[in-house]
């Protein structure tokens, strides 16, 4: 490298300095806020980022004029500039990192109104008057002060000593990970303002010492740099966006490196053009890399909230069970209890109706038999009740043993029938030419199963009749029950084999039952490996019930 270059480059260092300075916190801070556009906090970071970079351009250009004039407002524009840094800078540390959306009435009418003040002070001839004596290029002009300097100076340390007390009482009371993400973020503060403060601010005020001021943008550096620590370490942000920022910064300053070291203004253009596109692509990149992260957290944060829903639904899963087996125990005790009265009511009325006590008068006799029925239904409906308790205790065992459906199907035929003719229906048993073989099935059980059945198509039906029937097919033994009643609709289809659960039409046509025969009925087919249905086309066109038992 020859000498002039060298020169070169010693003359332009602060302006290396200040474009390395303004590129970091500028690009960081434009990040932050692409990561979430509607937080405050990312919203306030990228204002204190733009301001803290226009701080540090103004306060450059006020040792690089010639003008008195320029050198007066750039001067006046860095005071101005330093007002709304130090305000930024505490309303980042108030916001940082809670999201603390509602400021206190002080914040709104006093300091905000008094800051506002100071800063439009800062331009007008109170507190820089004029210059009596104009600096040379490269060395900071010492201007004639006025009493508001003072003001500034009061109102600037106290908005940023408010802000690193802010930021030092909530690092004081943060743990664990966001303790440390904090206290780096403190450090970095500590030593960036308090340099700012003696060199930039004390110093100059009230010393008239400005050597220091070109200094201004180094100063930032630890603030960047303990931010940035922060994030790598203690992951802040995602790696692969830092690393994306990392490489972006790094493009950006080589270029602006180039751009400083331009001799020709074609040259000059060019390199600028070339900075500006390597920045705006870097910008554009990290914006895409900064979608995809938060996508994939999002995606993280999903599966979390999952893993707490099934603990929390396998707990609430297991509360249920243990409730349905409180309630099938009660059930049990409390059917017990009332099945041995029952009997008993039932075995004195069956007396009463025999003359066992004398004899009963015609009057007296129908009342009497209706009592008799309505105990029937009661124990009916405890034995159902008695029946389900066991069913979901896992207490029924099935007792096997060979069997002819065909004869288990003639026998509820030969039970009902005359409860069908009193109804005027026919009850039609089609059995098959060819006899189906033997089965190895718990009798009682599928007795009962196509014994409620036939009840209650025959419980169900006007006019018409019942058609049983019976056929293999692939390799299965299926039952038919076809019934010329009401029908039912789809909602009736999809719950009718629940427990406690009447169809529209069952309801409507018979007050009595509690919904319990087809889901016992559904547990017995299943118990033997086989498969129950309904099928119905609508009201008024009648349904099917269908029993598929394996035959192997």
């Amino acid at each position: 490298m020859n000498l002039p270059l060298q020169i070169f480059a010693l003359e332009n260092l602060d302006l290396l300095i200040l474009g390395i300075a303004n590129t970091a916190i500028t690009l960081l801070g434009v990040v932050v806020f692409l990561r979430n556009t509607r937080s405050i906090t990312y919203k306030t970071f990228l204002l204190f980022a733009l301001v803290a970079s226009v701080y540090a351009t103004v306060n450059y250009m006020s040792y690089q004029s010639s003008s008195s004039i320029l050198v007066l407002w750039a001067l006046r524009f860095v005071l101005f500039s330093a007002t709304w840094y130090s305000f930024l800078l505490l309303q980042l540390f108030y916001v940082f990192p809670k999201e603390r959306i509602t400021f206190p009435k002080l914040y709104r009418f006093f300091l905000l109104p008094t800051v506002t003040l100071t800063s439009l002070l800062t331009l007008t001839p109170f507190v820089f008057s004029r210059i009596s004596e104009l600096a040379p290029v490269g060395q900071v002009t010492n201007p004639e002060r006025g009493m508001g300097i003072v003001l500034f100076a009061i109102i600037s340390i106290f908005l940023v000593a408010y802000g690193l007390f802010t930021l030092f009482k909530k690092t004081f009371r943060a743990k664990g990970e966001e303790r440390d993400q904090l206290l780096f973020v403190l450090i970095g503060s500590l030593i960036t303002y308090v340099f700012i403060i003696v060199f930039n601010l004390i110093l100059p005020v009230f010393f008239n010492n400005t050597v220091l001021i070109p200094l201004a943008p180094v100063f930032t550096l630890p603030f960047i740099s303990f931010t940035a620590y922060a994030i790598l370490r203690y992951k802040l942000l995602n790696i692969k966006v830092i690393a994306t920022e990392v490489l972006t910064f790094m493009l950006a300053a080589v270029t602006l490196f180039e751009v400083l070291f331009a001799r020709e203004l074609g040259v000059l253009i060019f390199r600028i053009a070339i900075f500006v596109a390597v920045l705006g692509f870097g910008i554009l990149l990290i914006r895409s890399v900064r979608k995809e992260v938060e996508q994939r957290e999002k995606l993280e944060r999903l599966s979390e909230q999952l893993k707490t829903a099934n603990v929390r639904l396998d707990a609430a899963l297991k509360k249920v069970e243990k409730l349905s087996k409180a309630k099938s125990e009660f059930i049990s005790i409390a059917s017990h209890q009332l099945r041995t009265p029952l009997t008993a009511i039932k075995g004195y009325i069956s007396m009463i109706l025999e003359g066992t006590y004398g004899r009963l008068s015609k009057k007296a006799r129908r009342p009497m038999g209706n009592v008799y029925e309505s105990n029937e239904r009661l124990i009916r409906l405890i034995n159902d009740l008695l029946e389900v308790s066991r069913i979901e205790a896992g207490k029924i065992e099935l007792e096997l043993e060979e069997a002819r459906v065909e004869e288990i199907i003639e026998g509820v035929v030969a039970e009902l029938g005359i409860t069908a003719q009193q109804k005027k229906l026919y009850l039609k048993w089609e059995k098959p030419e060819t006899p189906a073989p033997k089965l190895l099935l718990d009798k009682q059980k599928i007795r009962q199963v196509i014994l409620n059945l036939v009840n209650n198509a025959v419980k169900y039906t006007k006019e018409g009749g019942i058609t049983i029937k019976l056929k293999i097919e692939n390799l299965k033994l299926k039952i038919a029950i076809a019934d010329t009643g009401e029908g039912m609709t789809k909602e009736d289809l999809g719950k009718v084999f629940q427990s406690f659960s009447r169809g529209t039409t069952g309801v409507r046509l018979s007050a009595e039952g509690a919904g319990l025969g087809l889901y016992i009925a559904k547990k017995f087919v299943e118990m033997h490996r086989g498969r129950i249905w309904a099928e119905s086309e609508g009201k008024g066109k009648g349904s099917t019930f269908y029993v598929e038992l394996p035959i192997k």
